[in-house]
């Protein structure tokens, strides 16, 4: 007995070593697993992003994207390619400049968070071929389904593909514009769905997905 409860102590202080050691060797994962401060990320939101795009990241400018209820994930993933120059835009590269990777992180999460105010659709015309291709595609042309990846009401999915619903109508269709132009280059596969897609078809997407909920 003397010897089995021997055994098992050293065994107890080996596990417990490797523990220990293994804590040691991975501040960085840790890091990575911390939960966002979300007072941090208010503050920080407050001093860079909110004068384009709103207090609550309900952006009242068109042409300024929406960030409420948007995945934190790809608000992160965005925020390091406009800092590392992967998706041009001087203005945003500027901002992403002052952000450290925690900063990034404090910031999606806090204004993921933020409930979204709906957008509207305005052409009634629009919206119906809007809604044939997100919901179908364009099958002679290979266009795909945008339901397929960012879901049938436009939520997305986290961590994989972006929140679409309520999103400005302007910005949406310059956002296609741009993939389809080779403007933006962030993202083969919407560059290679854009590219198919002509000016009438992009705006109307852009309306029938401000109308989403």
């Amino acid at each position: 007995m003397k010897l089995l409860a021997s055994v098992l102590m050293a065994a107890a202080m080996a596990a417990s070593a490797l523990s220990a050691s293994a804590a040691e060797g991975a501040p960085a994962a840790q890091q990575k697993a911390a939960k966002p401060d979300l007072a941090q990320g208010e503050a920080k939101y407050g001093a860079v992003c909110a004068a384009c795009h709103g207090a609550d990241g309900n952006s009242a400018v068109p042409a300024q994207p929406k960030l409420s209820q948007q995945h934190p994930e790809y608000l992160v993933k965005q925020l390091q390619e406009f800092k590392e120059g992967k998706r041009k835009n001087a203005i945003m590269q500027g901002f992403a400049a002052q952000l450290s990777d925690a900063d990034m992180r404090n910031i999606a999460y806090w204004v993921a968070a933020k409930p979204e105010k709906p957008g509207f659709a305005k052409d009634k015309d629009l919206v119906a071929i809007g809604e044939k291709i997100y919901r179908g595609g364009i099958g002679d042309r290979a266009v795909p389904a945008c339901a397929g990846c960012h879901s049938p009401n436009g939520a997305g999915i986290p961590a994989q593909y972006p929140r679409l619903a309520g999103q400005h109508a302007d910005y949406t269709a310059a956002q296609l514009v741009a993939f389809r132009d080779g403007v933006r280059t962030n993202n083969s596969v919407m560059h290679g769905v854009a590219a198919r897609l002509n000016d009438r078809e992009i705006k109307a997407l852009a309306d029938y997905i401000a109308g989403l909920r």
